[in-house]
């Protein structure tokens, strides 16, 4: 791993365990094992440091959103893997997509970040995922946005369940969590 990389490790461990407010770039040096010169050979102050964390790990979670995505699929089979992907992302990802989730609206990520889709479009398929069932009359007449964000708030809540040991999640749970999803959005 380089050290850009062991920094932004670091730094996602620390907001993981003591939030972001807690993160200092003493505590950086130390975790990452760097000097402090070495931070700033790569970011200029804590919120560019923030910001490339959250680029990275949407830029993760929009790596596999996509994988298996079968653009020629039906649309529920197109639905259902998105949804398996995004729950599947937040099983093995789990900081990744916690600082995602929790940090999305923050202060800390720029607008344009935070408005700005990842390398592999995944926001902008499952919007057109969307929009196309809604013309289809199969997908409630909703902003876009928000049914995504809709979408995206049920897999959040039970990941969130599934991480404190509230409960497991075998592949019954999961189908279940799938087509619940999927009958929310529906008209």
């Amino acid at each position: 791993m380089s050290k850009k990389q062991d920094i932004m490790t670091a730094t996602l461990d620390l907001i993981h365990e003591e939030g972001l407010q807690s993160v200092t770039f003493s505590k950086l040096f130390k975790r990452a094992n760097v000097g402090s010169g070495t931070i700033y050979n790569y970011f200029s102050n804590k919120e560019d440091l923030v910001n490339e964390v959250y680029r990275d790990s949407r830029s993760k979670m929009g790596e596999y959103l996509i994988q298996g995505y079968d653009a020629n699929a039906s649309l529920y089979e197109r639905f259902k893997c998105l949804q398996m992907n995004r729950l599947q992302f937040g099983m093995h990802f789990p900081k990744k997509f916690l600082f995602i989730d929790s940090y999305s609206f923050s202060p800390y990520i720029s607008p344009e970040l935070r408005n700005l889709d990842d390398e592999y479009n995944s926001s902008r398929i499952v919007l057109d995922l969307i929009i196309d069932g809604q013309r289809n009359g199969i997908i409630k007449e909703m902003d876009s946005h928000l049914c995504h964000q809709l979408l995206h708030g049920i897999i959040s809540s039970i990941l969130k369940g599934y991480f404190v040991n509230k409960y497991p999640l075998n592949e019954l749970q999961i189908q279940q969590i799938i087509e619940a999803s999927w009958k929310a959005i529906l008209v």
